[in-house]
């Protein structure tokens, strides 16, 4: 399930590079022609973090891929876990210097929460974080909104109300 849009969701770029090091794509985008095309990734970089999974999309043999499928939709505690997880080992290989694509199926919500969280680990401010996403790939970025209310709310605290929220 993935957020609903108004307009027009989809990307004109494969992936866009939100700070040196970190980029944030999605696994479909809007080619010159209009129509929608795939992304699929090479050995642009050296580790793709990956939302959504679709074959045939990459990356290349070699090249490091964390995939974990987390819905564009209310998460539970296990997956705000990945979320946190996976924003922790981009922002570790952006600060050794590896390219790290962060990527989704539009490449704007899921692969947003991960991004601006591994901007936080990178020393950046939530709001500051938000802004650059939403700047460098789409003033569609984070548009779920409870998404940016687990990043301003903090994603360990989200973690542990979501985890008390669950049925026994």
């Amino acid at each position: 399930m993935r957020a609903k849009y108004q307009g027009d969701p989809y990307s004109r770029t494969p992936w866009d590079e939100i700070i040196p090091g970190l980029f944030m794509g999605g696994h479909v985008y809007r080619a010159p022609s209009g129509d929608l095309a795939p992304v699929v990734v090479g050995n642009e970089f050296d580790l793709v973090v990956s939302l959504y999974r679709r074959d045939g999309h990459g990356p290349a043999a070699g090249i490091t891929d964390h995939v974990r499928e987390v819905p564009d939709a209310a998460l539970t505690a296990a997956q705000l876990a990945d979320v946190c997880e996976l924003a922790e080992i981009a922002g570790a290989a952006v600060r050794d210097g590896h390219k790290v694509l962060v990527r989704c199926h539009s490449g704007f919500n899921r692969s947003g929460l991960v991004g601006v969280q591994a901007l936080g680990h990178l020393g950046y401010g939530v709001d500051d974080a938000i802004f650059l996403v939403r700047y460098r790939r789409s003033k569609w970025a984070l548009n779920n909104d409870l998404f940016v209310d687990y990043l301003t709310t903090g994603l360990d605290i989200a973690r542990l109300l979501t985890s008390l929220a669950a049925p026994d």
